[in-house]
């Protein structure tokens, strides 16, 4: 919140987004993407993740085929079949990308919080 009951923005919040782009501003990967990544991580299945975001698997792969394509390395590796189905992984530079992610938004989000405080304080007064 930005501030205290009554004040003037008290229904006001500051809301961020983190995203990577290439040199020529264009999105690189963006918090779906990121979303994405960790739900194949933790499910272990593309479909899964789709599913899970409520987006086609068409469009998952889109985003991953997109990413890996600006990127110039997998993010994901499929293993197929066996007794209980294939499953999808993300590689070890896929892995890196998403705990690098996952520490600078924790970073962003205290530093933000703290920003946002005192620019609340400021304007409230």
């Amino acid at each position: 919140m930005a501030g205290t009951k009554g004040s003037k923005y008290y229904n006001v919040f500051l809301n961020y987004e983190i995203n990577l782009k290439d040199v020529g501003g264009y999105k690189v990967l963006d918090y779906e993407g990121f979303k994405l990544l960790t739900e194949i991580d933790s499910l272990r299945s593309i479909v899964a993740a789709a599913t899970e975001m409520k987006i086609s698997y068409r469009k998952a792969w889109g985003i991953i085929n997109r990413v890996e394509s600006k990127l110039g390395f997998p993010l994901v590796v499929k293993q197929r079949g066996g007794a209980e189905g294939g499953h999808t992984f993300l590689s070890d530079e896929g892995r890196q990308l998403v705990d690098g992610y996952v520490e600078l938004a924790q970073q962003f989000d205290y530093s933000i919080s703290e920003i946002a405080r005192k620019f609340f304080r400021k304007i409230n007064n």
